[in-house]
């Protein structure tokens, strides 16, 4: 068994015991630990490479998200830096993602 697998198991065993009702505070506080360990995991992430994009962000004077949005309209070309911007802008887009996802279930 994966560890995909596994921890999906394991959220549907506690989505079972949820639905139950079978839970304490200590098992509330220990999910809201969890999930404020990831969302401060992710900020760090995030702050790691907002330092990165800002270096190509004062090289080229773009945002990233105006680089993304000319580099994936095929307006600049396919050198080294701009896939290597292109793919933090990508990380970071998607570390957003999770963060937004995260914080809402606060």
């Amino acid at each position: 068994m994966t560890t995909q697998e596994k921890i999906l198991n394991q959220l549907q065993v506690l989505e079972t015991l949820s639905k139950q009702g079978a839970y304490s505070d200590k098992f509330v506080l220990a999910l809201r630990n969890i999930l404020i360990e990831e969302i401060n995991s992710i900020e760090q992430q995030i702050q790691e490479i907002e330092i990165d994009l800002q270096t190509f962000e004062q090289e080229y004077h773009l945002s990233s998200e105006q680089f993304y949005q000319q580099f994936k309209g095929g307006k600049l070309g396919d050198e080294i830096n701009f896939v290597e911007w292109s793919a933090f802008y990508q990380m970071w887009c998607s570390l957003q993602e999770r963060l937004n996802i995260l914080k809402s279930q606060l």
